[in-house]
């Protein structure tokens, strides 16, 4: 019988994952970085001050918890698409969900 649960392996590593989290919500606590990336506590919070050291976001204390900002001008520190940047990448991740894309028909002339 046939395993429908998909693969094993992500496109996005779990920096994007978290730079994906804390887009959609700049007030998220490490704890539900966690929980929706699948990692533990400690690797969201290992993870968060990776991007802060590189640049990539800027933490601001708010009482008791933190408020990120992404600093989207940052290239991407991938090979393959330095040309682009951390806004450009993270408009298409959480952008509005276009329907219909897989199965476009092509039409011939």
């Amino acid at each position: 019988m046939a395993d429908n649960t998909g693969p094993r392996w992500t496109f996005l590593t779990n920096h994007a994952q978290v730079l994906v989290s804390i887009a959609r919500d700049p007030g998220i606590r490490l704890r539900d970085i966690g929980e929706r990336v699948g990692i533990t506590e400690r690797a969201a919070h290992r993870i968060v001050v990776e991007l802060a050291d590189a640049g990539y976001i800027t933490r601001e204390r708010n009482g008791r918890r933190n408020r990120y900002t992404i600093n989207a001008h940052f290239p991407l520190p991938d090979l393959v698409a330095r040309e682009q940047n951390i806004g450009e990448l993270l408009a298409v991740l959480t952008g509005p969900a276009q329907t219909k894309r897989v199965g476009r028909s092509h039409t011939s002339g």
